[in-house]
């Protein structure tokens, strides 16, 4: 049973966007916690964003998640932007506020940092640096996360080299290129992180030699479809621990959810198991 309140609004904006969890993971917390609630998905051509920010207000929304490919073109759209949002250069969770005006978080991070926090406990973010693949907007929020934590230095890998030099130079920090051989760049790591689409479900594999990664370091990828990437696959084998990228997608959701709904949700097992699920 419902409470009565008043049915509050949200949803995610993507184009495409059938693909994503996010309807099926905030459905779970408002049936769960008895909500009167929705949270839809919302396909959005790129040149209709405007347009449609402004319009989702009027039409009773509390607020949306921003997927791709609006993450980095909604932020000239905001009448606010938290610090993470500005650090990160993008947009990934919009409250709509009374006034109809809209403020832009970026979770990203914290979601990223919650599911290390929660998976590796033991993790010590100071104890050496880190590898990070990829130099998408992703990797701007592992990398505001990892210097927030105490991360010593961060070595930026991509097949780009100019894409990540544009990142070192929009977030001020102990970050460098990898200019060596992205392998050898490993040798000295604590954590190695995939923020690239390589691994995933319908993508080709990431190609990395993990062979000089000490074995205490963490590995982790944010992809999550397959659960186990290759990497990470790869890594348990050879003996280091892993974090699958299931729990940033959970974690991410959290504070949208909790602005939207007024409600604090839970990020527990059973709701893993239901994002994961098709029932």
């Amino acid at each position: 049973m419902t409470r009565k309140d008043k049915v509050r609004l949200a949803g995610v904006i993507g184009w495409p966007v059938s693909h994503s969890r996010s309807p099926r993971l905030h459905g779970y917390w408002l049936n769960r916690l008895g909500i009167a609630g929705s949270f839809v998905p919302l396909a959005v051509h790129p040149d209709d964003l405007r347009d449609v920010i402004k319009a989702l207000p009027k039409m009773g929304f509390a607020g949306v998640n921003l997927t791709v490919p609006h993450k980095e073109t909604a932020l000239p759209l905001m009448d606010r932007l938290d610090d993470a949002a500005r650090r990160i250069g993008a947009v990934n969770t919009v409250v709509f506020e009374k006034d109809g005006s809209a403020s832009g978080y970026n979770t990203d991070a914290f979601g990223f940092m919650e599911n290390l926090r929660r998976s590796a406990p033991d993790w010590n973010p100071a104890a050496g640096p880190a590898v990070v693949l990829g130099a998408g907007g992703a990797a701007r929020a592992v990398i505001v996360a990892l210097l927030d934590a105490g991360v010593p230095a961060i070595l930026l890998a991509n097949r780009t080299v100019s894409r990540a030099e544009t990142v070192i130079a929009a977030i001020p920090g102990p970050v460098s290129v990898a200019w060596r051989d992205r392998s050898q760049a490993l040798a000295d790591a604590n954590l190695l992180v995939n923020t690239t689409i390589l691994g995933q479900t319908g993508q080709p594999p990431l190609d990395i030699d993990l062979a000089k990664l000490p074995k205490q370091a963490l590995v982790t990828d944010i992809v999550y479809a397959p659960l186990e990437t290759g990497l990470l696959h790869q890594a348990k084998l050879r003996g280091n621990r892993t974090v699958d990228g299931l729990g940033m997608l959970l974690w991410q959701a959290v504070p949208g959810f909790e602005a939207w709904f007024k409600h604090k949700p839970e990020v527990t097992a059973d709701l893993r198991s239901y994002v994961l699920g098709d029932s």
